[in-house]
């Protein structure tokens, strides 16, 4: 052996280290299921049974100005008209069985700034309405508040409102399922750090479960901080493995960059240079990551909702596009959209996702060429969650997504492809 084996043996040991500290920072996509959208709203606006009544908007709206699948895929822009029958029917079910996946009870931009006493007394209103629908099953599968920023106007306000709200929903039997912090408008890790430190206390005292929080990135030092350093990353660490999620602001973000009110746009280069820089520094890390919000809301006769459910459904299709299969919605009537970009994104490249991943599992990691299109075992894994996620929103059932493959359910729900490749030898 030319080389010194004590040598090759230090350099394994370094190497087997450097594997051990990727895979502890970079564990994957969470196996846990991601919401489509988060839908925002005042908290002082939330009843127990909001969801339910925006899916009765959502469904008169869908009613009023696309009675019938051809309409709405024209009012939309769906990519394949063959497509329509399935995306209609889909979102119909969807919007009587589950219309609101997630909700974001606001006490910022939504609520405003109001006099203490009466924040004060909203926050408490807030938690009581939603435990009443935690005990009465009429919440979303995910729901949580957002806080006013933590600066130095308006911290102790913000804080304030979550121990009220927290303390309020515990002596009142405790937190939902998916419940979360949100914290928008972060300028520095000192805010992020004591977040998480009052939620550490509160917790203590409360005798709560550690709270995930979400991040808003929505300023400049939130993609590139101060100092240089990627921003996203450094806000996310300081947060001590809280983090559930990472949201991007479009308005915020292009007004703190000067840029117009007739410029801000989901679609504005600026945008995609900050989603990109979000995705580069998380990707991998299990964070949960989302677009903003269309601001042009489906309202008024049907040329106008039209206009702007095509509008919306051309932001959704940018971003699930570009890898984000989360976004803000602000009006009911926009979860018709919502829903059918989403469903019919997955609907739409079912058939050569299927096959591909089909013949390479078949191939036991063989290079395959199927069509002109050549795999590799990374791509294997980016197929395979292509169907985890399709099946987790709803565009097709798990049953679907075994028919596709030639996968088991036990294959499927091992969300590995590296995993059914050793079974399958």
């Amino acid at each position: 052996m030319t080389l010194n084996r004590e040598s090759v043996e230090a350099w394994t040991e370094r190497l087997a280290a450097a594997s051990e500290r990727v895979a502890h920072a970079f564990p994957g996509e969470s196996p846990e299921r991601q919401p489509v959208h988060s839908m925002y709203g005042g908290a002082h606006l939330f009843r127990r049974g909001t969801a339910a009544r925006m899916g009765e908007i959502a469904r008169r709206a869908l009613a009023e100005h696309a009675p019938d699948p051809d309409t709405f895929a024209d009012a939309v822009g769906l990519a394949r008209a063959d497509l329509a029958d399935a995306v209609y029917t889909r979102v119909s079910e969807k919007l009587e069985r589950e219309p609101v996946e997630d909700f974001r009870l606001d006490f910022e931009d939504g609520y405003g700034n109001r006099p203490d006493d009466e924040e004060d007394a909203d926050a408490a209103k807030a938690a009581a309405e939603v435990a009443a629908g935690r005990d009465e099953g009429t919440l979303p599968p995910f729901i949580g508040i957002r806080v006013k920023p933590f600066t130095a106007e308006l911290g102790r306000r913000s804080i304030r409102t979550l121990e009220i709200f927290l303390r309020s929903l515990t002596e009142s039997g405790g937190l939902p399922a998916g419940f979360v912090v949100t914290l928008p408008k972060i300028q520095d890790v000192e805010q992020v750090m004591v977040l998480d430190e009052v939620l550490a206390e509160l917790e203590s005292k409360l005798g709560l479960e550690r709270i995930p929080i979400e991040l808003m990135l929505e300023t400049t030092q939130m993609v590139v901080d101060r100092d240089g350093t990627v921003g996203a990353r450094r806000y996310v660490l300081a947060a001590q493995n809280r983090v559930r999620g990472v949201h991007f602001g479009t308005y915020d973000y292009t007004a703190s960059l000067n840029i117009t009110a007739a410029h801000q746009s989901m679609t504005h280069p600026a945008c995609d240079f900050a989603r990109e820089m979000m995705q580069v520094s998380l990707a991998g890390t299990g964070i949960w990551l989302s677009d903003g919000a269309t601001n042009v809301m489906p309202v008024g006769d049907r040329e106008t909702v039209h206009a702007a459910w095509r509008l919306h459904h051309s932001h959704i299709r940018h971003s699930l596009m570009h890898g984000l299969y989360q976004g803000w919605d602000l009006h009911p009537a926009q979860l018709p959209t919502r829903y059918a970009a989403v469903y019919g994104f997955f609907l739409e490249g079912l058939d050569q996702a299927g096959e591909r991943l089909s013949n390479f599992v078949d191939q036991a990691a063989q290079a395959t060429l199927v069509g002109e299109v050549f795999d590799d075992a990374a791509t294997g894994q980016g197929l395979l969650n292509y169907f985890l996620r399709a099946v987790s929103c709803g565009a097709i059932t798990a049953e679907e997504a075994r028919q596709r493959t030639g996968l088991t359910t036990e294959e499927l729900e091992s969300r590995s492809f590296l995993r059914i490749l050793e079974g399958r030898r």
